[in-house]
């Protein structure tokens, strides 16, 4: 029977410490100044981004280096269900047939910025609307698990 309750067990993770959420927030404002910077495949400047080049960059501004591709940025830090996001945490999204994934930093308020595509800019969006609604694949909580 003990094995039993161990099992349904929930896996909750820790409320994060003040100095998380405020470096979550910190992050978050990071990525929110980037709206309106251009998207470049490969970018990972101000000069212009893709959706991995934006979160290493906001994230190497705050002391972490981040793998390039969003393939090895799922990877990182703590697995978070939607309903536990924090400003600060990285969202993933499965865009295509073949593995293909689509990332973001979640800002709060059910919302986050992301560098979208060719002829696009760096963008605000809601998780619970539009394209991105269906396609919510993981969270990932990278402040206090690295």
């Amino acid at each position: 029977m003990a094995l039993l309750t161990l099992s349904c067990a929930s896996t909750r993770l820790a409320p994060p410490r003040p100095a998380e959420l405020d470096k979550g927030r910190r992050i978050a404002e990071s990525a929110l100044a980037l709206v309106g910077t251009p998207y470049r495949f490969g970018g990972e400047t101000p000069a212009g981004f893709d959706c991995s080049g934006l979160i290493r960059y906001v994230y190497s501004r705050f002391g972490y280096d981040l793998p390039r591709e969003t393939g090895d940025q799922i990877k990182v830090g703590r697995r978070v269900d939607a309903g536990d996001l924090l400003p600060g945490d990285l969202v993933f999204f499965k865009v295509g047939f073949w593995k293909t994934l689509h990332a973001g930093i979640y800002i709060g308020d059910g919302r986050f910025v992301h560098a979208p595509k060719s002829g696009g800019q760096v963008e605000v969006l809601r998780l619970d609307r539009g394209y991105y609604q269906d396609r919510f694949l993981a969270g990932r909580r990278v402040i206090g698990s690295l």
